[in-house]
């Protein structure tokens, strides 16, 4: 299996966009990865004989399409099955909750996948100070993709050179804080939602200068991949100069349009069918599993929220479908602490992060992460049922 050299995520070989350059072939996990590859390169893809997106795949293994396809299957069936009618009420109870939310996430996903370049990330990334965290915060909330997704990027940052800390901050804040899952959750919560993101963005900070100590005291690994950054490069001044070079032409309109809209196809690849998932597993909990269970086992005490803590850690969901799940147990037990330790224990606790981090960034980096960062998520779980 291949690595896309730009975003870092695997990548089989066969029926996969590939670049030949310099008689090396690189594989790609979307367009966009292979355009921007193209652009750093300063390829032609036009003219680039070498160039093929390889088979596409069937409709049928797309893995949307299969979720989708169960989750219509059961709601069918369930005009014939009575057994089934609780969970297809459930389901559209959840649909008209979220509909707007997730088309609204996916669109503004599209534009900052668009308009934002990776290479701003990575430049503002590497400098041992305390607004490098605050950076790796912000650009963490406007990153849109799954926790999954996150992964791969933080990974690749820490390639490109982005200090350790850093990484860590951003990935706590991606998964929780990004743009298009903020919509998402203030669907489910209203504005209590904005507990959960600044509670997000709260424990990157906080974990980020904790991080950035250990590693003053040498406990944890340094990025060996850091390297001197370009004084001469400003973002501003790109930014300037991109404007410059816009032009309000038919054909330029058209060209972004089909980026953006390029980039909401990737987007939902990438995360719609966990979102499906979440509904679907939501669903079925709200339907068929008794509220005393919820309430006996993760109601509002600290023994409910370290039960949560548990259920979270064992159940491997992307962070937007997490979401639908969270807010059954907050529906279920009004324990709103219970659903913020669940949606964070996902990032926290998640043994493919902790994997990750301990086999490409560092093995102490790994330890440390649940270390520093459960009890900041117990507590303020605990404070969150004592508030609302």
């Amino acid at each position: 299996m291949a690595q896309d050299p730009v975003c870092g995520m695997d990548v089989k070989e066969k029926g996969s966009l590939n670049l030949e350059f310099q008689g090396q072939v690189y594989y790609f996990c979307s367009f966009r990865c292979r355009d921007a590859f193209a652009r750093e390169h300063s390829l032609s893809l036009q003219n680039n004989a070498t160039c093929s997106a390889g088979g596409k795949k069937p409709f049928y293994r797309d893995k949307v399409f299969i979720v989708a396809s169960v989750l219509a299957s059961l709601i069918v069936f369930s005009f014939f099955l009575p057994l089934l009618s609780p969970f297809s009420k459930t389901f559209f109870m959840y649909f008209k909750t979220i509909w707007w939310a997730v088309a609204l996430g996916l669109l503004l996903g599209g534009l900052i996948d668009y308009y934002i370049p990776r290479e701003y990330i990575s430049l503002t990334l590497a400098k041992p100070r305390k607004r490098t965290i605050f950076y790796a915060v912000i650009l963490g909330f406007f990153m849109s993709a799954c926790s999954h997704g996150i992964l791969a990027l933080s990974i690749q940052l820490h390639k490109k050179g982005a200090s350790n800390p850093a990484v860590v901050a951003f990935l706590l804040a991606s998964p929780w804080a990004n743009i298009a899952l903020t919509i998402m959750l203030i669907g489910f919560f209203g504005l209590k939602a904005l507990f959960i993101i600044f509670s997000a963005l709260a424990i990157a900070i906080v974990t980020g200068f904790i991080f950035q100590f250990l590693e003053r005291k040498n406990l944890i690994e340094t990025n060996l991949n850091t390297a001197p950054s370009n004084q001469e490069f400003s973002i501003a001044k790109d930014i300037r100069k991109r404007m410059r070079k816009f032009t309000f032409s038919r054909k330029e309109i058209l060209l972004q349009i089909k980026g953006i809209y390029r980039g909401v196809v990737e987007l939902s690849d990438m995360v719609l069918w966990w979102i499906l998932i979440g509904i679907g597993l939501a669903s079925l909990a709200g339907a068929y599993i008794p509220p005393g269970v919820f309430n006996a086992y993760m109601g509002p005490s600290i023994a409910g929220l370290l039960v949560t803590l548990a259920v979270a850690t064992v159940i491997e969901v992307c962070s937007e479908g997490s979401s639908p799940m969270a807010f059954e147990i907050f529906r279920q037990t009004r324990a709103f602490g219970n659903s913020f330790v669940f949606l964070m224990a996902g990032v926290v606790t998640d043994y493919t992060e902790i994997g990750l981090l301990w086999h490409n960034v560092g093995k102490r980096v790994a330890i440390w992460l649940p270390i520093v960062t459960v009890p900041q998520v117990v507590a303020l779980g605990f404070i969150a049922n004592k508030i609302f």
